[in-house]
């Protein structure tokens, strides 16, 4: 990475796009203590994570479609254990809440493995809101989805941002979904950020049509890009 900076406000959605290998996930990781920097800080909800991770971390969730629940759990099983993991008070109460809002109830005690992608989306994102996150990360969370089960995620999302107002961080290769999903875009390449603005300003500001035609303009040729900025 180099010196890549950016912030995610309370009520925004960002999305952070670029080709495979842009360092994306590198990213999150390193906002979710994985991998450490190698300078700098990171910040959650104003908590330094280098100084005190266990309470930076306490502000935060995750979800990718690539890290599934264990399968051999039931959705309560499932986030029984990951509540207890965040100590979140009144686990039963917010549990049953979250199932409700998610449309789960009714896959309480289904095993996870048994649940279609869709469904399993549901419970990775029950999962992750469980503890009121201040900053929610998603990575890829609609890759596997059919696009009514897309559509339906995209929008739950919203609205809770809207309602709570969390900060998200979501990594898409779909810009379709980027566009109308997040307030602000940045666009990484080969560990740099090249490009940061609200979607439709950055298609205006590079004469571009769609967002899909400015990714890969950043995606085939990021240095000529980078210098229109300076």
């Amino acid at each position: 990475m180099d010196r890549v900076s950016f912030h995610v406000g309370r009520g925004e959605i960002v999305g952070l796009l670029g080709p495979n290998g842009a360092g994306k996930t590198t990213t999150i990781n390193m906002i979710l203590g994985v991998l450490a920097p190698d300078a700098g800080a990171i910040r959650i909800d104003g908590v330094d994570l280098a100084a005190h991770r266990s309470r930076a971390l306490e502000c935060t969730n995750f979800a990718a479609v690539y890290a599934p629940l264990p399968g051999n759990l039931t959705v309560y099983q499932n986030l029984r254990i990951f509540g207890g993991i965040y100590d979140v008070p009144d686990l039963a109460a917010r549990i049953a809440a979250t199932l409700e809002e998610f449309d789960l109830a009714r896959f309480r005690n289904v095993r996870c493995g048994a649940l279609s992608s869709g469904e399993q989306t549901r419970v990775s994102l029950a999962k992750a809101l469980l503890n009121n996150p201040r900053l929610l990360l998603l990575d890829e969370p609609t890759a596997s989805l059919d696009p009514a089960a897309a559509r339906d995620i995209r929008a739950g999302i919203r609205a809770v941002t809207t309602r709570d107002g969390r900060g998200v961080l979501w990594t898409s290769h779909n810009m379709y979904e980027a566009e109308a999903v997040c307030d602000r875009v940045l666009f990484l390449s080969h560990g740099k950020i090249l490009l940061d603005g609200h979607p439709k300003a950055l298609l205006r500001e590079h004469g571009m049509a769609t967002l899909e035609d400015l990714f890969i303009a950043v995606a085939r040729e990021p240095l000529t890009l980078e210098g229109r900025d300076s």
